[in-house]
């Protein structure tokens, strides 16, 4: 009945109705306008084709905000862009315009400013020019030469207004100002407010470059870089080819757009009840993460290309039984072949899952729930670890050295992932594996700096007493203040066992229970990730909350609470939108309550250790600490300390660990010490 077409449903016909006419093009017009359907404006209502500003041939995407647009979207585009505006920016190419600038800039409460570059890089790059804007549609622009010496001397001329604590910096992406600034012996010092974060706390999930925030909330359209040097490519310039009179509007726009969205943005925060989380977390922390990636972390050349030969002797090992188990060779690599091997030859399932091209399916996750029906299953799983370790880590490692520094500087992102917590980009720290050998390899090639010590901190169970705080669950309260281990508590009560009594395999259910229940995990997934029947694992979560009621009612209430507002939020007020929480579809709804219970929790995390990290900062500086914070990965700190401030170290990091935040239980921070990572943690 379902898959019938109806033929009898009752549908009066007027054909007349159905002929087509001659549209109302005023009316069009407004909709493909208000649509910003560019092509069909031309096509149907035959526009006027206007001469646009030449732009480099750049690939667009589906919105035309984040690359150079083409150039049909930029001659049908109802956007404003710089030649509509009465603008005023000035080129200061003298010393004489450049002291008249200075004695109004620093009259200002505020400015916003730009840097202009010859890369991406803040390491590697450096200087082409600054602008500067403290006022809508006014910005002056200073090109800075390739000389070192005669671009200090310029750069030096603005130290001042950038080092004056009374003055609030605006910047798009402050960081890589800040950085690219430090180069110069300049070290930005007052209140900042970065667009970039601001815009990242009132929508986490959407894009936060300057185009894209331009168009959304200006109704602007920028210059593109690409319109100035070229698609990316070989024949890609630099910024540094061009003359400063083609790059001045450009780079003085840049510093505008930003102050004008400030001035968007900044009212939008306190709507949302995240100014303290901006101005207290958010942006005190940038120069956190600036010295972080400036100082950057040393590594084990030599442990590295040991355990290269090592991973790589393992790797050929596994291969060759893989080939002994299947009866032939073929490549590993590529799923195709292993799905043949495994489903067609093989034929270890009776009706293995196909794609839509007919091709098996050998996803990690359909070779995990087939591990007990072949040995080959577990050796392609080992295979593909193996290889990713060594083309992610082992192998891109060496490539990351910066050649002047000696160190690997990797990027710490703050407007990523969306509950908040830092990321990390070349190398991605936050993904080296921890709990098997082969990545705890990985860390023992992160040392540090020669003559120092390699210390670690981290929080112990910190999402669990986060949910204890939330839910205020009179066991799970009690069992942290008495400081018991909380698996154990929980598979003494679970069980009903004394805790003195409670098996390690009963703790390790409780530990994995603990974990997978708080973070809203089904029947199905427990009884996937233990390893036991569905029966068992409904048990444990019935036995589980029977134990932690008060678990339960924070996990409804947080559905709830998701349901009436549309987001969850932590204690800091940060928001996680969550538009399909109320869906009719139950897989997807499914997804957004568990994000409706995990992001308060991990959010949380994510800013309890920000706070941490910018009070142990400001304690090192005020206490003239040499040692250097270098990595953090979620819940963890990492130091290169001399062996003098060994205890002084030791003692700030844990106290302000400790005191980042007053839950109803304890916060606890374990540190350890070592010659590299592996050791430290």
């Amino acid at each position: 009945f379902l898959a019938t077409i109806k033929t009898d449903v009752p549908i009066s016909l007027d054909m007349e109705a159905l002929k087509r006419e001659q549209p109302d093009e005023e009316e069009l017009r407004k909709i493909f306008e208000e649509l910003e359907f560019r092509t069909l404006l031309d096509r149907i209502l035959k526009t006027e084709k206007k001469t646009a500003a030449p732009s480099a041939p750049v690939q667009s995407d589906l919105f035309g905000f984040f690359a150079g647009e083409n150039t049909d979207e930029q001659k049908n585009s109802n956007l404003t862009r710089l030649e509509d505006l009465d603008f005023d920016y000035q080129l200061l190419d003298s010393e004489a315009k450049i002291d008249d600038f200075l004695q109004i800039i620093v009259t200002k409460d505020f400015f916003s400013l730009d840097t202009e570059t010859t890369g991406t890089d803040p390491i590697t790059a450096e200087l082409v020019g600054m602008s500067f804007s403290f006022a809508e549609n006014q910005a002056f622009y200073v090109p800075v030469p390739a000389n070192r010496e005669e671009a200090l001397k310029i750069v030096n001329i603005f130290k001042p207004l950038y080092e004056n604590p009374e003055i609030l910096k605006v910047g798009q992406n402050i960081k890589y100002d800040i950085e690219v600034l430090m180069n110069y012996g300049i070290e930005i010092q007052g209140k900042m407010f970065d667009t970039m974060l601001a815009h990242y706390l009132i929508q986490p999930e959407l894009y936060h470059n300057m185009d894209y925030l331009a168009e959304v909330f200006l109704n602007y359209q920028t210059i593109h870089i690409e319109e100035l040097i070229g698609p990316k490519g070989k024949n890609q310039k630099s910024m540094r080819d061009l003359a400063p009179s083609d790059i001045y509007e450009y780079a003085a726009e840049d510093a505008d757009i930003t102050l004008r969205l400030k001035n968007v943005l900044e009212p939008k925060l306190k709507e949302i009840d995240c100014e303290d989380l901006f101005w207290n977390v958010e942006m005190p922390l940038v120069p956190v993460l600036a010295h972080m990636e400036m100082t950057g972390v040393c590594i084990d050349t030599d442990t590295l290309k040991e355990t290269s030969e090592k991973l790589t002797n393992r790797l050929n090992e596994i291969e060759h039984h893989i080939y002994e188990l299947a009866g032939e060779s073929f490549n590993i690599a590529s799923p195709r072949q292993v799905g043949e091997i495994l489903f067609g030859k093989m034929k270890i399932v009776e009706k293995p899952k196909k794609t839509k091209t007919g091709q098996y399916v050998t996803s990690e996750e359909v070779l995990q729930q087939l591990r007990s029906k072949s040995p080959i299953i577990d050796e392609i799983l080992n295979y593909r670890g193996l290889k990713k370790l060594l083309g992610t880590y082992i192998d891109a490692l060496p490539k990351l050295i910066n050649s002047r520094t000696g160190h690997i500087h990797a990027s710490f992102n703050q407007a990523i992932t969306a509950t908040g917590r830092l990321s990390s980009s070349d190398p991605n720290l936050q993904n080296i594996p921890v709990r098997d050998d082969d990545g705890k390899e990985i860390r023992r090639c992160f040392i540090p700096e020669p003559g120092c010590l390699f210390f670690s901190a981290d929080y112990s169970q910190i999402e669990l007493r986060i949910m204890a705080h939330l839910s205020q669950d009179p066991n799970m309260v009690e069992a942290f203040r008495e400081g018991s281990d909380i698996h154990a508590a929980t598979a003494a009560k679970i069980w009903h066992e004394d805790i003195k009594e409670v098996t390690d395999a009963q703790r390790k259910k409780a530990k994995t229970a603990n974990f997978g229940i708080i973070y809203g995990i089904t029947t199905f997934g427990l009884a996937q990730r233990m390893n036991i029947e569905n029966r068992e694992a409904k048990q444990i979560i019935e036995d589980y909350f029977r134990t932690f009621p008060g678990v339960q009612a924070y996990m409804e209430k947080a559905k709830e609470m998701a349901r009436e507002k549309g987001y969850a939020e932590t204690l800091f007020h940060r928001r996680r939108y969550l538009p399909d929480i109320n869906s009719k579809n139950g897989t997807v709804r499914g997804f957004a309550e568990r994000n409706a219970i995990n992001a308060p929790i991990q959010g949380s995390e994510a800013d309890i250790i920000k706070v941490a990290m910018i009070r142990i900062f400001n304690r090192f500086r005020a206490e003239g600490i040499r040692s250097k914070m270098i990595i953090q990965v979620h819940d963890e700190l990492n130091f290169s300390v001399y062996p003098e401030e060994k205890e002084k170290v030791e003692k700030i990091v844990v106290e302000e660990m400790q005191n980042a935040y007053q839950l109803s239980v304890p916060l606890v921070a374990d540190a350890g010490w070592g010659n590299n990572w592996l050791e430290a943690h």
